[in-house]
């Protein structure tokens, strides 16, 4: 077919004939072969005045079509992604689970790891393209705390999801430290304070530390507890530059234990409580061998917890396959949260039993969707609503924070795996170094035109990536990530720097 306008070109209008021809076809076309046009030799006022004389009155349009994925030119479409046996993996795996992957014509393969040092050195080799890290992954190994490397993180996975627990024993001593702990549903949050007397008569007694474990030396959960511990004056130990395992001046031991070990540690007697992830709190209940005693949203309120780690030098290698995947978790992480009029998360249980299969996190459903669909149970008679305990999309959670990068550094420097001070200056280079917003932003820019997203749920153009000062914390100390110097030194517990470093 041929326009018969001799002042147009036809090739720019062909898009828009295609689009009209989609509408009303058969209806135009039929109209104009009975008005006597033929078929070979039609203009576009004849298109108009067909198209005036269709009846739409009873026509529908889909008001719900995306637009397709804006394609971009990939530098590697097959990727394996690394995660660990927990809830939290939840964006990466429902990215796949739901097409995200495939929409941005991405093959992905998600492959559970042994343990989180295995993991972050199958990233830095080049097995895994990327992972499901420790939000204190990407930082430590970027500064030379254990391995060396250069990681980044675009996108942040979640807020909260960890819980503290204590084998049975402990808690039933710190109920007689602490009578009011011996209600059906105690006050929350439940801090360290009943715990203190049972680990100096233990260090004491065994001339030893308090046994504990958490899951690895720069995660959120080793940060979390030592707070706990902390707030309540309990020495959770220093690091040093000749011992780097976290016990100088210590009252109570941290050790590592993988995540899916916790309960079995704890009920061998190993350990006497220990700080992980979901649904490793939940189980301990469900097994009968522990109380969880407090959540890391009672020890600070939507905390960073996990993100989405890269090399580097893979980040450089391909940028059009990271956007692409920051893509594709953001997607997720928006469904994870997605909620109906009456504020229901309505996605949550779909998610239980996708994360429950073996090759995922391979514990029960009835034990992930407790946490998942915002429930946490601290003991049987102790049955919370905590809508908030996982949270993946909403508060801006997917976006990777400057303020949240420096948080971690300062639990770093006060605990010792940062040896020497430092100025204020460093910990927001650093920070920049590590966290790329830049690159959420751009792929959320990407999901905007395609209707995928709206506008309002991302930060504003003109967010500096700091968060709010905030005092959100068990023990009400507040947060100001722009003086970190400040915020180091306003502990009891932990190193001290010199104050002039502020100004520097």
């Amino acid at each position: 077919m041929t326009l018969c306008r001799p002042d147009s070109d036809p090739l720019p209008r062909r898009r828009s004939i295609g689009i009209m021809r989609a509408v009303f076809a058969p209806s135009v076309m039929g109209l104009m072969l009975l008005a006597g046009c033929s078929s070979d030799n039609i203009t576009l006022d004849d298109l108009a005045d067909a198209a005036a004389k269709v009846d739409v009155s009873s026509m529908k349009i889909d008001e719900t079509a995306e637009a397709p994925a804006e394609m971009l030119s990939l530098e590697k479409t097959k990727l394996k992604f690394g995660f660990i046996k927990l809830t939290d993996c939840a964006p990466i795996v429902i990215a796949k689970e739901k097409g995200y992957f495939d929409d941005e014509g991405l093959s992905v393969e998600v492959e559970a790891q042994s343990n989180w040092k295995v993991l972050l050195d199958r990233v830095i080799d080049g097995q895994l393209d990327g992972a499901h890290m420790l939000a204190g992954q990407p930082i430590g190994a970027t500064i030379g705390f254990g391995t060396k490397s250069p990681i980044i993180t675009a996108y942040s996975l979640d807020y909260n999801g960890n819980g503290i627990t204590v084998s049975n024993e402990v808690w039933a001593q710190m109920q007689e430290n602490d009578p009011a702990l011996k209600s059906e549903t105690p006050k929350h949050p439940i801090t360290a304070d009943s715990l203190k007397p049972i680990v100096a008569e233990y260090k004491q007694k065994q001339n030893e530390p308090f046994p504990m474990g958490m899951v690895f030396p720069v995660s959120t959960h080793n940060y979390e507890i030592r707070y706990w511990l902390a707030a309540a004056g309990i020495h959770p130990g220093l690091y040093t530059e000749t011992d780097v395992t976290g016990v100088k001046d210590a009252d109570v031991q941290l050790s590592v234990t993988p995540p899916p070990q916790m309960p079995q540690t704890l009920e061998a007697g190993i350990i006497k409580g220990y700080c992980v992830g979901e649904p490793w709190n939940q189980k301990a209940v469900m097994a009968g061998i522990g109380v969880p005693v407090t959540t890391n949203y009672d020890i600070w309120k939507n905390n960073p917890e996990k993100v989405f780690g890269v090399s580097k030098t893979w980040a450089e290698t391909n940028p059009n396959t990271h956007l692409a995947v920051v893509k594709a978790l953001i997607r997720a992480g928006k469904w994870l949260d997605a909620t109906d009029e009456s504020g229901k998360l309505v996605n949550r249980q779909e998610a239980a039993k996708i994360l429950s299969r073996k090759d995922y996190v391979g514990a029960e459903e009835d034990v992930i969707d407790n946490s998942m669909t915002g429930t946490f149970v601290f003991q049987k008679t102790d049955v919370r609503e905590m809508p908030d305990f996982n949270v993946f999309f909403k508060y801006n959670a997917s976006y990777p924070h400057y303020s949240d990068c420096i948080w971690f550094l300062t639990q770093m420097r006060r605990w010792g795996q940062i040896t020497e001070s430092k100025p204020a200056s460093w910990y927001a280079e650093t920070a920049k170094e590590i966290y790329k917003p830049e690159i959420y932003r751009q792929a959320a820019e990407m999901l905007i035109s395609e209707g995928k997203l709206d506008p309002n749920e991302i930060p504003a153009p003109d967010y500096d990536g700091y968060r709010e000062v905030t005092s959100e914390f068990i023990d009400g100390n507040p947060y100001d990530a722009k003086d970190p110097i400040g915020y180091i030194n306003s502990f009891e517990i932990g190193y001290k720097d010199d104050g002039a470093l502020a100004a520097q």
